[in-house]
């Protein structure tokens, strides 16, 4: 099996629209979540927060023919993906053979509301052409393909807020194996709708915290659920063979890679979280890394009651006493819960400390919870050398990813 190493990382976030700008938020420790009742209506329902992405116009990314026939998840990918190819300092044209794997939750679902919309006021002979090319969830892989020209294997993923990583993963598996020598991966998503908020409020799995600075509290004992965000992650890709024929440079590489099912529960994870550790267990054993080589963990930490406990149960079930010693952090006290791009931030959260020499912060985390008791870095990211990193994501559906990365 080949070598996998990250030449290029893409983010559209709410810290800012760029990796530079994403990294910057880390290191400053600052929270994106904002109220939002400005931006929708959210009347009726309970929560009133979330962290969208500042100042986004596709047209200065994407031509304004193009921008105008997408979906907004779309062109939070599209952007990611140039930003990252040209951090990797690949060039399509004279290699066109890579492979493309884009991960997302719920897809872009902003036409099918608008179109719907149509439909009933106007009647469908006003309903858009493009509708449904613009909706259907491959759309976003499909979109990749076509703008770069790349013309290899080519698909998404719908695993919740897992498929991110699921697709970070996948494309590790196609280059180890030798089906391509590159790829693109990551996940995008864009939903802050009132449709969207009413579901989750509902369901009870949105923070209705007032204060939007904590409102998105991981592992705090005050959590009360998660904070909506949007935006996308690419990754760059590479087999060793591919990168040192070309002259690239390394960034990471992605030594391992776990998935597994709960098999136990629609949206609740089973109490002592034995899914997430079989799925980090076999993201170890799929590197070869014994567990004490661990120095950091990208929590999926969503800040919601059930989740945060069976995540921490998970931890020290796989790494017992060393649980306590290893820095674990969850980057949505800063950006809310990205749903399909949550597992590919993330990991590029967990690529941050091997560049930045610091492993971010759970910004908002104040007040100790007695189940939830590790070293979760409060407030501020910390000065830590760290040579092995884990990312875990973990999806309704019970689907669980991590990923596992090494400094090079």
């Amino acid at each position: 099996m080949r070598r996998v190493f990250v030449t290029g990382i893409g983010v559209v976030s709410p810290l800012g629209i760029g990796t530079e700008a994403f990294f910057k938020g880390l290191r400053e420790a600052r929270v994106a979540v904002r109220r939002v009742d400005d931006l929708l209506d959210l009347s009726g329902i309970r929560s009133k927060v979330g962290a969208p992405v500042p100042d986004f116009d596709p047209k200065v990314f994407i031509s304004p023919k193009k921008a105008k026939r997408l979906g907004r998840a779309t062109q939070f990918a599209l952007t990611a993906a140039g930003f990252a190819l040209e951090m990797a300092g690949l060039e399509v044209p004279k290699d066109p053979w890579g492979g493309v794997v884009m991960g997302t939750g719920i897809g872009p679902v902003e036409p099918l509301v608008h179109n719907l919309h149509t439909l009933e006021e106007r009647g469908p002979e006003r309903v858009s052409p493009f509708f449904v090319p613009t909706m259907m969830p491959n759309a976003v892989s499909a979109q990749l393909g076509i703008e770069f020209g790349i013309k290899g294997p080519n698909t998404g993923v719908v695993t919740a807020c897992a498929a991110g990583a699921h697709a970070i993963g996948m494309a590790w598996e196609w280059i180890r194996s030798g089906m391509v020598d590159w790829a693109l991966a990551g996940g995008t998503e864009a939903v802050m709708l009132r449709i969207v908020y009413a579901g989750f409020d509902r369901m009870g799995a949105l923070s209705r915290c007032m204060d939007p600075k904590v409102a998105s509290r991981p592992f705090d004992a005050k959590r009360d659920g998660f904070v909506m965000g949007e935006g996308a992650c690419v990754l760059v890709l590479e087999s060793e063979e591919h990168l040192r024929a070309r002259g690239g440079e390394a960034l990471a590489e992605l030594v391992g890679f776990g998935a597994s099912c709960d098999a136990h529960h629609i949206t609740a994870p089973p109490e002592d979280g034995e899914g997430a550790r079989r799925a980090m267990e076999a993201a170890l054993k799929s590197a070869g890394v014994p567990p004490e080589e661990v120095d950091y963990i990208n929590a999926h930490g969503t800040s919601t009651p059930l989740n945060d406990r069976a995540e921490t149960r998970a931890i020290k079930a796989l790494f017992g006493e060393r649980a306590y010693e290893i820095p674990v952090s969850s980057t949505k006290s800063q950006i809310g819960h990205l749903l399909g791009a949550a597992g590919a931030v993330e990991a590029a959260a967990a690529i941050f400390p091997f560049l930045e020499g610091l492993v971010p912060a759970t910004v908002t985390w104040r007040e100790r919870d007695p189940e939830c008791d590790l070293d979760y870095v409060p407030e501020r990211p910390r000065p830590v050398r760290v040579r092995v990193s884990l990312s875990n994501s973990f999806g309704f559906g019970g689907q669980n990813a991590c990923l596992l990365f090494r400094a090079v």
